[in-house]
Order: structure tokens, then C-alpha cells, then sequence
């Protein structure tokens, strides 16, 4: 008896841990992640947007080189190779002793930059760098843009699979109702299994559903850098629409303001100005000033020695006056200013096109909120309280069943294509503008 009693409970253990692991992950205590929570580990632990922003700091680092001063020299040179004298016994000789008299010549030179050459290249570094920030930010604006449209198929992915089932809920109890039927003798058996081989097609759309959930999970887990199981993994937020619409003009100038593309195709355009001033600068000649200390005692003066000398050397540039990169960098000017033009052309393009999707699925989502929804709705209801007491043919129920699947479908793509185009609207102002 005892024995009995430990092997139910031990069963009773084991079915209730295999219930713990059917339960869905916000029942076991995995919080359904926000957009605000998702758009925080994205910027936290995506490896594209962190190795982009590294880069950033390397031209950051590039401002400390560019700014650097030339480095001195210094030299050692020798003297005072000569024949000495010598008397030894037998007369006079001379003898070969270089380093009897070799003096040695310490000297240090320096070149010094003309025509600020020093602070153009800092200036060229720093809005390199603001240039790189600025397409840092753009990689971000177009990474975020992905990651919400990943957000949103989750979202909608979640709403398919509750409408699948809240289907098949539904058609359950039309099963129900037809087998009381049908034991009434109120029902064909051919109607009755032509009802329940219908079951299927529910069945086959939660699976599908499940899949689509499960993959948009999956991507969605990929861009934040999450090891995370995906049965653990969950994601919540309003899936709906709004037909407030700003006009077109204020996106425009909103985009103007925020795009970070357009704002590095400007800095360019400054760059390329530094750069060409740098390049005139880069032909001016440089003078390299050396100072030099010897000690000759060869000189007839007891008194004078030590000496100290100094020098210039300006380079003659009758060849090389960096004609080049004058006009290299001055060309540069104009093809930085064309693509501005281009960008900002684009920047108007991308609010045009995207403002009208969101127009149009505005205006094709109001007549099923307002009509399309509840007729569906009461269209499904009527005809099968009328199949249930008799009064609707089996071929009318399940049409309006259809229907109103069909409908219901059809608005949830819709929303989820609603939402799509206001992503793609922030995406091309910038800025999130439609939450």
C-alpha cells in the first residue's frame, strides 16, 4: 500500500512537471519583451552596430595623428681627417693617424609647417569623424528599420495563430452541435463527415501559424545577439492601427532635419573644402632649421674654439607644387555637393513613396474596421444559428465560415501591413515618427 502511494506521487510529480514544460513561457515567468526592451538589447549586443561604432572610435584615434608635430633630428658627423707629423729617431716622417684630430659635430634639425598644415589635418580628421558618426547613425537608422519589421511579424505571427485557434475553438462546437444532430437523425452522415474532414484545414493553419511564430522569433533573436530557446522567448505590443496622418510637408521637413545620410553628404562637402585648403597648404615649401656645436683646436684663435652654427634648407619646388591634389580636391568639392543634391533627392523620393503606402493602407483598413469586420462577423453568426435549427444548407454554413476567416485574415494582414509602411516611413524621416 505504501509502496502504491510513493509510485502515485511520483507519477503525480512527473505529470506535473511535464505540464510546467507545455506552459507558455509568460506563464512560466519569461517576460514578454516590449519594443522599448527590444530596441535596448539591440543597441546593447548587436555585433554590426557595435563593429560599426568601433570604427568610429578608430577616427577618433586618426585625430591624434593627424595633429602631431614632425619629428626632430638629430645628427653626429666627424671632422679633422688629416696627416700628422711625427718625429721619431732618424728624421722627420708623416705618418697616418686619422683620428688624432677628428672632431665630432653634434647638430639638431627640426622642420617647421607653414600655412597652418598641421590644424587643416585636424580639422580634416575631426569631420571625418563627424562623418563616420553620422553613417554610424544611419547604419542604425536601417538595422532598426529590420528590427522592427521583425517586431512586427512576430506580432502579427501571434495574431494569426490566436485567430487559428479561436477558429478551430469555434468549429469544435459546430462539430459538436452537427454530431447532436446527427444522432437526432437531424443529420446526413455524409454531411457530418464532410463537417469533421473540414477540421483539417484549422488544424494545418495553427500549424502553419506556429511555424511563422517560431521563425519570426528566430530572426528576431539573431538581430539582438540572443542564445535565448525560443519557447523562453516572447514578445508583446499593440497590434493595430492608427488613421491619424500628419501632411506630407511635415515628414519632408522632418526628414530634412533628422536623416542622418543627408547630414554626412553635407559634412562631406565641408571635408572636401578642408581638404582642398590642405592640399594648397601641402604646396607651399617647408624650411628645415638645424644647429650644430664643434670643437676645433685647430683654429688660431686660443679664444674661439667652440663653435656653434645654424642653418636653413628651403626645399626649391619648381616641379612638384602638389598641382594634383589642387585639382584632385577641388573637383572633389564639386562631386560631394552632387551627391548631396542626389541624397537629398532621395531623402524626398523615400518620404513620398513610404507616406503613400501608409496613406493607402489607411484608407483600405477603414471600411473593415468601420463595415467589412462586423458584417462578417454577423453574417457567420446568422447563418449558423440558422444551419443549427435547420434553416441553412451545409454548403451556406461553411461558405460564410470561410468568409468570415477570409475577412479576418485579410484585416490582420492588413494591419501588419499598416505597420510595416509606418516603419518604412520612420525609416526615411529618420526619426520614429508613428509608433
Amino acid at each position: 500500500m505504501v509502496m502504491m502511494m510513493r509510485t502515485q506521487g511520483k507519477m503525480t510529480l512527473a505529470i506535473a512537471a511535464a505540464a510546467l514544460l507545455l506552459l507558455p513561457a509568460h506563464i512560466l515567468g519569461a517576460q514578454a519583451l516590449s519594443w522599448d526592451d527590444v530596441k535596448a538589447k539591440f543597441e546593447a549586443n548587436n555585433p554590426a552596430l557595435r563593429a560599426d561604432e568601433l570604427s568610429v572610435e578608430e577616427m577618433k584615434a586618426a585625430e591624434i595623428t593627424a595633429f602631431l608635430r614632425p619629428n626632430p633630428g638629430i645628427g653626429l658627423s666627424s671632422d679633422g681627417f688629416q696627416i700628422v707629423p711625427h718625429t721619431a729617431p732618424g728624421g722627420t716622417v708623416a705618418h697616418w693617424q686619422p683620428l688624432t684630430a677628428t672632431q665630432l659635430v653634434p647638430s639638431i634639425n627640426y622642420l617647421h609647417e607653414r600655412q597652418k598644415k598641421r590644424e587643416l589635418r585636424l580639422e580634416s580628421a575631426k569631420e571625418g569623424t563627424q562623418i563616420a558618426g553620422s553613417d554610424h547613425e544611419d547604419l542604425e537608422r536601417n538595422l532598426l528599420f529590420n528590427l522592427r519589421a521583425l517586431f512586427i511579424q512576430t506580432l502579427q505571427a501571434k495574431t494569426v495563430l490566436q485567430l487559428a485557434k479561436a477558429d478551430l475553438e469555434y468549429y469544435d462546437k459546430i462539430i459538436e452541435i452537427s454530431r447532436e444532430r446527427f444522432k437526432a437523425g437531424d443529420l446526413a452522415q455524409i454531411d457530418l463527415d464532410r463537417i469533421e474532414l473540414l477540421r483539417v484545414q484549422y488544424e494545418s493553419e495553427i500549424e502553419s501559424a506556429t511555424v511563422n511564430l517560431r521563425t519570426a522569433k528566430i530572426q528576431l533573436l539573431q538581430m539582438l545577439n540572443e542564445r535565448t530557446p525560443v519557447e523562453q522567448f516572447d514578445v508583446t505590443g499593440i497590434f493595430d492601427w492608427n488613421d491619424a496622418l500628419k501632411p506630407l510637408d511635415d515628414f519632408r521637413q522632418i526628414a530634412l532635419e533628422n536623416r542622418p545620410d543627408l547630414r554626412a553628404a553635407m559634412e562631406t562637402i565641408q571635408q572636401s573644402d578642408t581638404n582642398h585648403k590642405l592640399a594648397i597648404a601641402n604646396g607651399s615649401t617647408d624650411p628645415t632649421f638645424s644647429v650644430w656645436y664643434s670643437y676645433n683646436p685647430s683654429f688660431n684663435n686660443p679664444y674661439g674654439r667652440d663653435t656653434i652654427g645654424a642653418s636653413v634648407s628651403i626645399p626649391w619646388r619648381i616641379f612638384d607644387k602638389n598641382q594634383g591634389e589642387k585639382k584632385r580636391t577641388l573637383i572633389d568639392i564639386d562631386r560631394s555637393k552632387s551627391t548631396a543634391e542626389a541624397t537629398k533627392a532621395q531623402v524626398f523620393a523615400d518620404v513620398d513613396s513610404s507616406y503613400e503606402q501608409v496613406r493607402s493602407n489607411i484608407v483600405l483598413l477603414k471600411p473593415y474596421k468601420e463595415k467589412y469586420n462586423d458584417q462578417a462577423l454577423r453574417v457567420r453568426d446568422t447563418v449558423t444559428y440558422s444551419y443549427q435549427h435547420g434553416g441553412a444548407s451545409l454548403m451556406d454554413f461553411l461558405n460564410a465560415q470561410s468568409d468570415y476567416r477570409i475577412v479576418q485574415l485579410a484585416y490582420v494582414q492588413l494591419i501588419g501591413a499598416y505597420l510595416t509602411a509606418a516603419g518604412q516611413l520612420n525609416l526615411a524621416v529618420g526619426h520614429e515618427v508613428i509608433q
